[in-house]
Order: C-alpha cells, then sequence, then structure tokens
C-alpha cells in the first residue's frame, strides 16, 4: 500500500446537509476545511451539497469502514447549481400550491426539495387524513420531467421547516439547535414546576415546547433527594408539610403546623 493511500481516510468531518436536522459524517481525504465552508458530499440519493459543522478529526477505530466522503469543496458552479435549484424549489412550491387548489385537495404544502443533481424533487405536505394525490403527482412529473415525491409531515416538523420566533425571542429550536425531534411530555412540565397552561408550554406547532427536554433530567436528578409536596416533616422550627419546592435553589416551602409558612434550605432539614 502506498503512503497516498495510508494516508486516504485519515479523517472524518461533520457535515450538516439540509438547512435544519443534525450532521452526518463524512470520510475526508486531501481537503483542508473549518466550519462553515460549503462541499459536496457523496449521499444515498447521489451527490448533495452541505456545510461543514464540526471540524476535522483523527478517524477511530470505531469508526464505520462505509461511511460516505466528501467529494469536493464547494465551486462557483456548485453554488450556481444550488441557486438554480432554489429558484425550481420556489416555482414547484408555487405551482404544486396551485394545482392542490384547483383540485379540492385536503392538504397544505409546506416546502419543496430539490435533489443537488436533480433527480428527484420532495414536496412536504401537512393534512388532516390521507390524501389520495395520485392526479397531483401526474400533474408534477409532467411539469417538472423529474421523480416526484410527495411526503406527510407532523406540525412539529412544519414548524421546524418555516422557522420562526419562539416566546423566547430566539428562532425556535427545532429548526436552530435540535437534530432529532424527541418525544416531549406533560411530566417533564409537571417534574419542572411549570405552569400546565397550553399557551404557556407550546410552541409554535401547538405542541409542547422541545426545550421542556433540556433540563428534564437535572429536574429529576436535584429532586431525588427532597420530599415531596404534601409530605409531612420536621424542621428546625417544628413539624410541618411540604407545600411548594425551588428545585433549582434546594428550597421547601413548609406551612408548619403553627399556621406560619416558611423557606428551608434542604441542606437545613438534612442537619
Amino acid at each position: 500500500m502506498t503512503t497516498g493511500e495510508t494516508d486516504k481516510k485519515e479523517q472524518v468531518v461533520g457535515v450538516r446537509v439540509k438547512r435544519e436536522g443534525e450532521s452526518f459524517r463524512f470520510f475526508l481525504t486531501t481537503i483542508t476545511l473549518c466550519p462553515g465552508d460549503l462541499v459536496v458530499v457523496e449521499t444515498d440519493q447521489g451527490p448533495a451539497l452541505g456545510e461543514v459543522a464540526s471540524p476535522p478529526q483523527p478517524c477511530g477505530q470505531a469508526e464505520p469502514p462505509a461511511l460516505p466522503q466528501v467529494l469536493r469543496r464547494a465551486d462557483d458552479d456548485d453554488l450556481h447549481t444550488l441557486a438554480e435549484n432554489r429558484r425550481l424549489e420556489g416555482e414547484a412550491k408555487d405551482f404544486c400550491i396551485e394545482r392542490v387548489k384547483l383540485r379540492g385537495l385536503p392538504m397544505k404544502v409546506i416546502d419543496v426539495e430539490c435533489l443537488f443533481d436533480r433527480s428527484k424533487v420532495i414536496f412536504y405536505f401537512t393534512a388532516e387524513n390521507r390524501v389520495d394525490f395520485r392526479e397531483l403527482v401526474k400533474d408534477l412529473v409532467q411539469r417538472f420531467r423529474t421523480r416526484i415525491e410527495l411526503r406527510q409531515i407532523g406540525a412539529r416538523q412544519e414548524a421546524r421547516l418555516v422557522r420562526g420566533l419562539g416566546i423566547c425571542g430566539r428562532e425556535v429550536c427545532c429548526a436552530r439547535a435540535l437534530q432529532n425531534l424527541d418525544r416531549v411530555t406533560v411530566k417533564m412540565a409537571k417534574e419542572q414546576g411549570m405552569s400546565l397552561n397550553p399557551e404557556k408550554i407550546s410552541g409554535l406547532c401547538g405542541r409542547l415546547m422541545c426545550c421542556l427536554a433540556y433540563e428534564y433530567e437535572v429536574y429529576l436528578d436535584l429532586r431525588k433527594d427532597m420530599p415531596k409536596c404534601g409530605k409531612t416533616i420536621t424542621t428546625p422550627q417544628g413539624r410541618g408539610k411540604v407545600i411548594r419546592q425551588n428545585i433549582l435553589n434546594r428550597e421547601l416551602v413548609v406551612a408548619l403546623e403553627s399556621g406560619r409558612e416558611v423557606t428551608l434550605p434542604l441542606d437545613e432539614l438534612k442537619n
């Protein structure tokens, strides 16, 4: 084996192919890359243009041997292709919306994705029930002369594609920070002592806010050794019932048998 063959796959790099979602690892050969660089990579659906999300690092022994490769740094021709694909996506979305309205289909077109080599155009839509869109597919194939896929998505995926600002004033987490849309439950809000008012714990999608899952495990860990609300405990001021927990401050609010309420640090109770 020559030296060149030995060095060929000694590094891997994280690349985000889509505007949202997780980054994937690719083998890197002789190209020097930094986060933010645009590259063309090989994928299961053909070549794709993506953005380097993490710096190159040595390839570990546990790395899968069949990782796809970074083909090249994106050049002017690649950027021109990307711009043309974006133009086609806009045109395809407008046409699809027009045909959906004309055919009276109970669906909402959310976004359109054109593969880099234009081998397929994917239309994302939402609908309350199953939709018979066979005639719509025929319209799209006749107009764009390529493979067409219609993909139904849920409310959270819709928010991820459309984007927007959450109640915190920042771009929604599903589009900015999250790689996977994991399950979020009301229990997570309860464990963090949050109001269960749907308007306060729901995101733009109408579902529970993704950020409820961020600190859930921390709250569970901090709450392990705290007396539960409703439990009668003995305090330096006398016996009383726990009525509130301040988990982050490690404090309890206790209603004493005398009728007085006191706030006590958890460490004081342990001592």
